[in-house]
């Protein structure tokens, strides 16, 4: 059956998530739960990673879909279906509709990142490149889905979706038993409606907490007005949770079943990704970080034991050296300062041997002799420096103003 309006939707219950977990069976992976001893020491308590940035296709999307698409009649199928998506809904729909057998055409904008319209191609969708932004993207694939007749699978406002996505919670229970608190990033919210939805019906004791980024926060408003409310240009590099209005179906689960919804800014984000590569050996996407990046800002809220759902890894490289580079920073691990120095031989030299005496890495050098700006006996120079921590990044800074160097903020 296929539904076109909210309110004629179903309500998901505990039957249809362990429906999607039958049908799931042999199509997605029960995905690792992997223990996490730095955060447990935060917390204070266990905290265990749920690993969906290995599931197939590297997010849960493929749950949703895949259920969503098994679900269409015959005749819905043979006409095929179509998505919209910069990323992980593009993927899951394309290898759900190959194994599934059914032809499917993905909308992406123009900028999406190589690798994942490769990996779309791959799976076996047509793509298609069409506008600069996700709605601009998404409202062409509804109007080939009414000029064609295709299926519209959307990524997050449909009770099957919601249902397959809630077998994470079913598997969460199943693997660690005595969870107290799950924490989950939220986008539209197909994902933490989902688990709240299978979590709840067996164990209202647990805490649900959405997680979202501080720039593309919509669930807040939506949920002190009563009713979803559009945020206006939502900017965050969060790509997976980048989404400016919740789902009608998901908010109604969500404003009844999610205990509270925190929000986490770039900085939080980007720590959080480098942590996760770093301490869990984990590749994870920001938004696939944001339930870490909660826990770090406040690692005294969550009773343990914590479940925090990593929901995605398929970063773009490009972002992940600029998103890591950042985190570094965050932590005072990375530092970029820009001086003037006396353009003379040797003086490039003596610069690093002052830096040298700090021990501050130089990963990088650019050395401007023809500027405007430059006296004629001037050189600026931009350094990129690996550091250790805040205290370190001060005792650089002073070492070179004491050396007589001109530090430009």
């Amino acid at each position: 059956m296929s539904y076109r309006t909210a309110d004629s939707l179903p309500p998901v219950t505990l039957d249809d998530v362990r429906g999607a977990q039958k049908m799931l069976s042999g199509v997605a992976r029960v995905t690792a739960m992997e223990g996490s001893r730095h955060l447990s020491q935060l917390v204070g308590a266990p905290v265990h990673l749920k690993c969906e940035n290995l599931q197939r296709t590297g997010s849960f999307k493929l749950r949703g879909a895949y259920v969503r698409i098994a679900g269409l009649l015959p005749e819905e199928r043979a006409a095929g279906v179509v998505a919209a998506s910069a990323g992980n809904h593009a993927q899951g729909v394309a290898l759900a509709s190959s194994l599934l057998g059914v032809r499917s055409t993905v909308f992406m904008p123009k900028g999406a990142p190589l690798p994942k319209i490769s990996a779309t191609q791959d799976y076996g969708a047509e793509v298609r490149l069409h506008g600069q932004v996700v709605d601009e993207t998404l409202a062409a694939a509804q109007e080939y889905a009414a000029e064609t007749g295709a299926v519209f699978i959307h990524p997050f406002d449909h009770p099957d979706v919601i249902a397959g996505q809630g077998t994470v919670g079913l598997e969460i229970l199943e693997q660690c038993p005595e969870v107290r608190t799950i924490v989950v990033g939220i986008g539209g919210g197909g994902l933490a409606a989902g688990i709240a939805m299978a979590v709840k019906s067996l164990r209202p004791d647990v805490r649900i907490v959405g997680v979202q980024a501080a720039g593309a926060a919509a669930y807040p408003p939506s949920l002190a007005a009563g009713h979803p409310v559009a945020v206006d240009n939502p900017a965050t590099m969060a790509d997976g949770i980048k989404v400016g209005r919740p789902g009608d179906v998901p908010f109604r689960i969500i404003g009844d079943l999610v205990d509270e919804v925190r929000t986490v800014s770039e900085d939080e984000l980007a720590t959080a990704l480098l942590l996760c590569l770093e301490r869990a050996k984990l590749v994870v996407e920001p938004a696939g970080a944001s339930p870490v990046a909660a826990l770090l800002s406040d690692p005294g809220a969550f009773e343990g034991p914590v479940v925090a759902v990593l929901s995605g890894g398929n970063v773009d490289p490009v972002l992940l050296e600029r998103v890591l580079r950042h985190g570094m920073a965050a932590q005072g691990r990375y530092l970029a300062v820009r001086l003037r120095l006396t353009d003379r031989p040797g003086a490039l030299a003596t610069l690093l041997r002052v830096l040298s005496v700090v021990d501050a890495n130089v990963l990088d050098v650019s050395h401007v002799r023809t500027d405007p700006r430059l006296g004629l006996t001037e050189a600026e120079v931009e350094l990129h420096l690996e550091t250790k921590g805040p205290v370190h990044c001060v005792e650089v800074g002073q070492a070179l103003r004491e050396a007589g160097y001109t530090v430009i903020d």
